[in-house]
């Protein structure tokens, strides 16, 4: 079948006759284990203690908060010319967004903000570690066995 003048010219522009090219499987994120992980969340969000709502009013508060503490998280850290300075930027940058950890130390303010797990930002297999990853933060919170989270019933 011949080539459209299209993919030809885009074949030639991205690519060079002779040289070889790896290429590496794609793999779409299922809905089911998207739907399954949002589900997961929302059910034990609805189970916490009354004592945890504080930290985690919402399920998604408790998502992105068990993302940054599993590591999935951009970091940004500001240094200021005091502690007092500081403790101004931390509570500046605070209500920019609820679910952002911020905290400072001396003269420096450190933000971790959760990464993004939408599906063009994340793929397939750094979306199923994550979602592992949070799962098991959340059974630890809940004091329940690893997997416990993951296999309950989304209500």
């Amino acid at each position: 079948r011949a080539t459209s003048s299209y993919w030809a010219a885009r074949a030639d522009r991205d690519f060079v006759i002779g040289e070889t090219y790896r290429l590496v499987e794609h793999n779409e994120r299922s809905m089911a284990s998207h739907n399954h992980y949002f589900a997961s969340i929302g059910n034990a969000w609805s189970n916490l203690p009354d004592e945890l709502l504080e930290i985690y009013p919402t399920a998604e508060h408790l998502r992105k908060k068990a993302l940054i503490a599993k590591g999935y998280r951009d970091e940004r850290t500001i240094a200021c010319a005091s502690k007092a300075e500081a403790e101004r930027v931390a509570a500046f940058i605070k209500p920019m967004d609820d679910y952002a950890v911020v905290t400072f130390r001396e003269a420096v303010v450190r933000v971790w903000t959760a990464k993004s797990q939408k599906m063009k930002a994340m793929g397939n297999r750094d979306f199923q570690q994550s979602k592992s990853d949070v799962l098991d933060f959340i059974d630890d919170l809940l004091g329940v066995e690893r997997g416990d989270t993951a296999s309950s019933e989304a209500a």
